[in-house]
């Protein structure tokens, strides 16, 4: 069993989720189906698309929320669609014991994501961590301080939004 989280930007450009959404399905071909399982916090943006490339791929899904009111505070109208059916479809679903999304709650939940995975794919364009604490960058550089592996997803013409 390869198990593999996830972490990443969440302001993609449009034009960077078809190169993300295919960057991640090639590296996910490198894991057999009935062995590779992801964890994710499902997050609009490289999350969830992470999440639907493992589907694809017919791996397990597995969904860490950082707290307990996360869909209803900080899950936008234009993603909760996408929200929803993931956690439906998700084979075990994580809720940090927060009840408020919070720096806190999202330190948790990256925790948790890197205690239970083998790897780490980070959809990252390697810019260093901004400061605030809980960003791509900051897993990134927890993940690499306990050893796990990093795999950064960055495809030529991926950019930020704004």
């Amino acid at each position: 069993m390869t198990t593999i989280a996830v972490t990443g930007h969440m302001d993609l450009t449009h034009e960077s989720v078809p190169l993300v959404r295919a960057a991640l399905a090639d590296l996910l071909k490198a894991y057999s189906a009935d062995e590779l399982t992801g964890i994710s916090c499902i997050a609009a943006g490289s999350d969830s698309l992470f999440a639907e490339a493992l589907l694809e791929a017919d791996g397990r899904l597995v969904v860490v929320l950082p707290s307990q009111d996360y869909r209803q505070a900080k899950v936008k109208p234009d993603h909760a669609e996408t929200f929803d059916r993931l956690v439906e479809v998700a084979d075990e679903v994580l809720v940090m014991p927060y009840e408020t999304a919070n720096r806190q709650a999202y330190e948790s939940a990256n925790l948790t994501l890197l205690e239970r995975a083998e790897r780490l794919v980070a959809v990252w364009n390697g810019e260093p961590p901004s400061g605030k604490g809980g960003g791509t960058a900051d897993v990134v550089v927890e993940a690499r301080n306990a050893g796990l592996p990093v795999d950064v997803v960055w495809p030529e013409g991926a950019a930020r939004r704004g």
